[in-house]
């Protein structure tokens, strides 16, 4: 099909649910893609975060048909063996006790939230369910974590909304401290925002969190489902943190590519969800196991290294062109945010960059990028190129 047959068939099919730019995907290779009539993009986008190892990557293919040849999808009424090493391969990667897949970024935070209200029922009984997040954060489109999210534009049409969540003013201690009660069970946090604009949160803040919620027993959540799977350079985010999170969501990036999501817990928590209290039909898929399985393989200790020297390039390349609309860089590792300067939205010039071949990422007010981690110095180069050309 061309490009116009693709986006005309879409259009009359598919419900009108995304902001979509004009272009028709066709293949990929490495961090390029090709319409159906061969122009190519350069990705500085990943799919939002998903496609970390790029396009075509043929260990993650050989893993996926190998095992789509053993057996697809059985259930977790039975064991399979992809998604228990991979289960493995995190906790002893991270210093978390225990796994539970699921599909998507909004139902491992549903997970997430679950869990944390259970453990807080088990040990004091009803009516300590409250979850402090942070203003500007960004938790899933489902009722309860749209709910979670600290935006007030994502508050409106589906009420109504799930209740028990207050939100606190990010990087200060006391306005979290406000929110405090007798009906808090946790607080749940991204170590960068993303959607809200590519925003780390301060080291010592987060450190801080971390020892308030231990001395009142509250889970310490953290939502890795953007920063999660080598994205900022080191496996989690959570560990240039230097901490271990009671809760820890992850999705994009996890199989490469194919729908997977889930969530770690500390030994503390491993015990909370029992038979019967969570489950989700298509988690642990053996297909999407193994593809996380290769994802594990090749983001080596040296890889991610290669992550943030590759961030810390980009960045430096893009504060070097000195562009008019650009404003300062921010991030960690491959998840960049661009300041955009008064005068210019970042939905127009991510049309120009589109139209001129680089393809890129809005979130807040700002430009985010999210190559795939793969994405080589001659890549990025041509994508400093086209910002250089279309925004001088």
């Amino acid at each position: 099909m061309t490009s116009q047959e693709i986006k005309s068939l879409t259009n009359q099919y598919v419900m009108n649910t995304y902001g979509r730019f004009p272009v028709a995907i066709d293949r990929g290779e490495g961090a390029r893609l090709y319409d159906p009539e061969g122009r190519e993009y350069i990705d500085f986008t990943s799919g939002i975060g998903v496609s970390a190892l790029g396009y075509g990557c043929e260990p993650w293919l050989e893993a996926v048909n190998a095992q789509g040849k053993k057996v697809v999808h059985t259930s977790n009424l039975f064991y399979t063996e992809t998604p228990a090493r991979l289960a493995e391969t995190l906790c002893k990667r991270t210093g978390e006790s225990c796994v539970f897949f699921a599909n998507g970024g909004g139902e491992a935070n549903e997970g997430m939230i679950k869990l944390a209200r259970k453990y807080s029922f088990d040990k004091y009984g009803q009516g300590r369910s409250t979850i402090i997040t942070l203003q500007n954060s960004f938790h899933g489109r489902t009722i309860t974590t749209l709910k979670a999210t600290g935006q007030d534009v994502f508050h409106n049409f589906f009420f109504p909304f799930t209740e028990g969540f207050r939100y606190a003013e990010a990087n200060s201690l006391d306005a979290l401290k406000a929110q405090a009660g007798a009906d808090v069970c946790a607080v749940m946090l991204e170590l960068v925002q993303g959607e809200g604009g590519v925003l780390p949160l301060d080291k010592d803040y987060v450190k801080a969190v971390e020892a308030l919620c231990a001395e009142k027993d509250w889970l310490l959540l953290v939502d890795e489902v953007q920063t999660g799977v080598g994205r900022t350079g080191s496996l989690f985010a959570f560990q240039q943190y230097d901490i271990l999170p009671d809760v820890c969501s992850f999705a994009k990036g996890i199989a490469g590519g194919l729908p997977m999501s889930g969530i770690m817990a500390n030994e503390k928590c491993r015990g909370v969800l029992t038979p019967g209290t969570h489950a989700t039909t298509f988690g642990a898929n053996p297909v999407c196991a193994a593809a996380g399985l290769v994802v594990q393989e090749i983001l080596s200790d040296a890889f991610l290294e290669s992550v943030k020297e590759k961030g810390q390039y980009l960045r430096d390349g893009i504060e070097a062109l000195n562009l008019p609309c650009f404003g300062k860089t921010r991030g960690l590792g491959l998840m960049i945010g661009i300041e955009v300067r008064e005068g210019w939205t970042n939905k127009e010039i991510a049309n120009r960059l589109i139209e001129a071949g680089l393809l890129v990422l809005t979130a807040g007010p700002g430009i985010r990028l999210l190559p795939p981690l793969v994405i080589t110095r001659d890549e990025m180069d041509k994508g400093l190129e086209i910002m250089k050309k279309t925004l001088a």
